[in-house]
C-alpha cells in the first residue's frame, strides 16, 4: 500500500507524531499504528528507509513527503 493510502488512516495523534519527529527514528508502537493503517515497513516501497537498533526509518523521499504535507501541500502521487 502507499503512503497515500495508508497516511489518511493513522490516527490523528500517529501523523501530529510523525509531522512533529519528522525524520527522527519511528518508534514500534508508531510502526504498529502505520502496520494497522496497511502499510508494511518492511516491503521496498518508496516510502520505507532503514531499520535498525535505534528504530525505523522512512526515506529521504517520504521525509520530504511528510514534510509537505506539513506545509499544508499535495505531494505528488507516488
Amino acid at each position: 500500500m502507499t503512503m497515500e493510502q495508508w497516511w489518511p488512516r493513522l490516527k490523528p495523534s500517529a501523523r501530529e507524531w510523525l509531522i512533529a519527529n519528522n525524520g527522527d527514528a519511528v518508534p514500534a508502537e508508531m510502526v504498529t499504528e502505520i502496520t494497522n493503517a496497511g502499510g508494511d515497513v518492511a516491503g521496498d516501497a518508496w516510502w520505507v528507509g532503514q531499520s535498525g537498533p535505534s528504530g525505523f526509518y522512512f526515506s529521504d523521499e517520504a521525509v520530504d513527503w511528510i514534510e509537505a504535507v506539513a506545509n499544508g501541500e499535495t505531494p505528488e502521487p507516488r
